[in-house]
């Protein structure tokens, strides 16, 4: 579980939510899944927008920059692996979820 403060991409102000995370080779990757809502989570388009973000983790805190990695397909066949619970959520709905990865600045 981490924390994820992003910058709000209408307002620019701060927004902090939880996410379940996932270290994959390193890479400590989310997924944009809302639970298979048919829209992204809000923090998803702050990212778009504005893609650095503060992480804190196991009582570390650190900056990333949010990206859209290019071998999502695999990543997220890693993700459902060890999370089947994330195949559901893409089940319910029509848009791929995003795999977004937070790398370290």
């Amino acid at each position: 579980m981490i924390q994820l403060t992003t910058t709000g991409a209408r307002t620019g102000r701060k927004h902090r939510v939880p996410l379940g995370a996932l270290d994959i080779d390193g890479r400590l990757v989310v997924v944009a899944s809302a639970m298979g809502s048919p829209k992204h989570p809000d923090w998803y388009h702050n990212i778009r927008h504005n893609p650095l973000v503060t992480v804190e983790t196991d009582g570390e805190t650190f900056e990333a920059t949010a990206v859209l990695p290019p071998d999502r397909d695999a990543l997220f066949a890693e993700i459902v692996a060890r999370e089947p619970g994330f195949a559901a959520y893409q089940a319910r709905t029509s848009r791929l979820l995003p795999v977004v990865e937070l790398r370290r600045t």
